[in-house]
């Protein structure tokens, strides 16, 4: 990889962005290897939290400044497909099957922001900062815009997409962008903790409720009840679940839990 690294630490994953010369922000190039390690460690049968993270001072800073160069003069119909693979990086993020957490320091702008509203925990930085500042470059925050709404809502995604401001760790915070913030020092023992609680949960019952929190609510509630109801039967009778209910029947910690 030429953009990325990759670090496995037992049932956890942490994947780096690593353009560090140019602050980790987005081309063409870093889309496309971003898009495709995911999707592979998606398929990671042992991988149980991803942590995504990323080298040097700052996070994310958006779209790499050349490669916006670059574009200049460049056709509607090329634009589109760009706009289109940048779309799909964030569906990838948003829709990755493990639960994830975004170790956030510096600041995380544009596409930045992007990914870690697709992240299922944000940990960020006290000292770190967010953006949408499409407007304040005369574009807007259209391909981020589908998983930043599920996050926020539109009320509150109307003022930060139509100002652009800088929004601090605190804002995220209270926001619901972020989870928790500490001390730059503070974050790697953060992500850790939080990595932790993720791992007393069982790991298909964790997929299966990311896809429920997904497609629930674009549902009639007949739509639900019948969704609802088929994923809890299945899990019920499932290994997982089969395994949970005699774990707390005889009072002890189930086979996938840390304590174990």
């Amino acid at each position: 990889m030429s953009f990325l690294r990759v670090e496995k630490d037992g049932v956890i994953t942490r994947l780096y962005l690593a353009r560090t010369d140019v602050r980790n922000a987005f081309n063409a190039e870093m889309i496309a290897e971003l898009t495709t390690t995911l999707d592979m460690l998606a398929d990671d049968a042992e991988l149980r939290v991803l942590v995504l993270a990323a080298d040097g001072p700052t996070f994310c800073a958006g779209a790499d400044v050349n490669w916006m160069r670059s574009q200049i003069g460049v056709s509607e119909s090329e634009n589109l497909e760009d706009a289109k693979k940048l779309f799909d990086l964030f569906r990838t993020m948003y829709e990755f099957p493990k639960p994830t957490i975004a170790r956030v320091q510096g600041g995380a702008f544009g596409g930045g922001a992007g990914l870690i509203c697709g992240a299922d925990i944000v940990v960020m930085a006290e000292n770190a900062q967010t953006a949408f500042s499409e407007v304040r470059l005369g574009i807007v925050p259209a391909t981020i815009s589908a998983f930043v709404l599920r996050k926020l809502g539109e009320g509150r995604a109307r003022e930060l997409f139509l100002t652009g401001r800088r929004i601090s760790a605190q804002e995220c915070l209270r926001l619901g962008i972020a989870n928790e913030v500490v001390p730059e020092a503070m974050l790697d023992k953060a992500v850790e903790g939080w990595g932790r609680e993720l791992l007393f949960s069982a790991s298909t019952a964790q997929t299966l409720t990311k896809e429920l929190l997904r497609e629930v609510p674009r549902f009639s509630i007949d739509d639900a009840r019948e969704f609802t109801a088929a994923r809890i039967a299945r899990q019920r009778v499932s290994p997982e679940g089969q395994e949970g209910l005699s774990a707390l029947l005889e009072k002890r910690s189930p086979a996938w839990s840390p304590g174990k």
